[in-house]
C-alpha cells in the first residue's frame, strides 16, 4: 500500500480521475452500529446468541443475505429465509438510527464537486436502502448514479455495476477510480480494470490490507489530492 503517484497523466480537465465511484458502508457512511443491531435483533428473535459487533463488521460487504447467513453459522442455515426477511424489515426501519457520514466525507464530496468530478455509488446494499440512507443524510445530490446490490443481476466483485456507472458518466476506464474499504472492492476494481483507492477507516482494515490494494488513504481529504494527481499527505 502506498501513496498516489504524481507521475500519472493529467486529464483535459487537469485531473487524473474524472469519475470516482464509492462503496457505501465503511467508505462513505459508518453504518456499523445499525447493521449489527439489526443482525442481533434477528438472532434474539430466533433464540440464538447475539454476536459481538466486531465479529459482525467482518461479515459486511457481500449484501444482506450473506451477512445474515454468516451470522447464523452453518448449524442454522435452514432458518436463513426467515432470518433474512426479519433482518430486512427491521433494518429498513432503522437505517438512520446512528448511521452518519465519516468525518471529512461531506467536505471531500464538496471539494470533488467543485472540481467537476462525477461521483457515484456502487454498493452491495439494496439500491432502495442505499438511496434512503443517502437521502436521509442529505448526500444523494452529490451522486450522479447509484448502483445497489439488486440493481443488476450480479453484484460486486462482478464488474458489471462499475461498467454501468462508467456508461452513465461516460468516463474512460483509465479516468475512473473506485474507492472502498473491503477486499471485495479491490477485486471489483481489478475485474473492471480501473484504479482503486482503499480507506483506512473502514469495517475490515486487516482484510483490506491483505488484499494488497494499490493505495490506502487515512482521511477523506487525501482523496482530493489523489484525484488531482498530487502527493497524498
Amino acid at each position: 500500500m502506498g501513496s498516489a503517484s504524481s507521475t500519472k497523466p493529467m486529464t483535459g480537465a487537469g485531473l487524473v480521475y474524472e469519475h470516482v465511484a464509492f462503496d457505501l458502508d465503511g467508505t462513505l457512511v459508518d453504518s456499523r452500529a445499525d447493521l449489527s443491531a439489526a443482525v442481533n435483533h434477528v438472532l434474539r428473535r430466533l433464540g440464538l446468541a447475539e454476536l459481538p459487533p466486531t465479529t459482525l463488521y467482518r461479515y459486511v460487504g457481500d449484501g444482506a443475505r450473506v451477512l445474515v447467513e454468516r451470522a447464523l453459522g452453518p448449524a442454522h442455515q435452514d432458518r436463513a429465509e426467515a432470518a433474512v426477511e426479519a433482518f430486512m424489515a427491521y433494518y429498513a426501519a432503522h437505517l438512520l438510527d446512528t448511521t452518519r457520514p465519516y468525518p471529512g466525507v461531506e467536505d471531500m464530496l464538496a471539494a470533488l464537486a467543485a472540481r467537476g468530478v462525477a461521483c457515484s455509488v456502487l454498493s452491495n446494499k439494496p439500491e432502495a436502502m442505499s438511496r434512503a440512507i443517502l437521502d436521509g443524510l442529505g448526500l444523494a445530490a452529490r451522486f450522479v448514479a447509484i448502483v445497489g446490490g439488486d440493481t443488476l443481476p450480479v453484484r460486486k466483485p462482478d464488474p458489471a455495476g462499475l461498467e454501468r456507472l462508467r456508461a452513465v458518466t461516460r468516463t474512460a476506464r483509465e479516468r475512473t477510480l473506485l474507492v472502498g474499504d473491503t477486499a471485495i472492492d479491490v477485486g471489483t476494481a481489478r475485474a473492471a480494470g480501473v484504479a482503486f483507492c482503499g480507506v483506512a477507516w473502514g469495517l475490515a482494515p486487516e482484510a483490506l490490507e491483505a488484499a494488497r490494494p494499490e493505495r490506502v488513504i487515512a482521511h477523506p481529504r487525501e482523496l482530493v489530492a489523489l484525484v488531482e494527481g498530487g502527493p497524498v499527505r
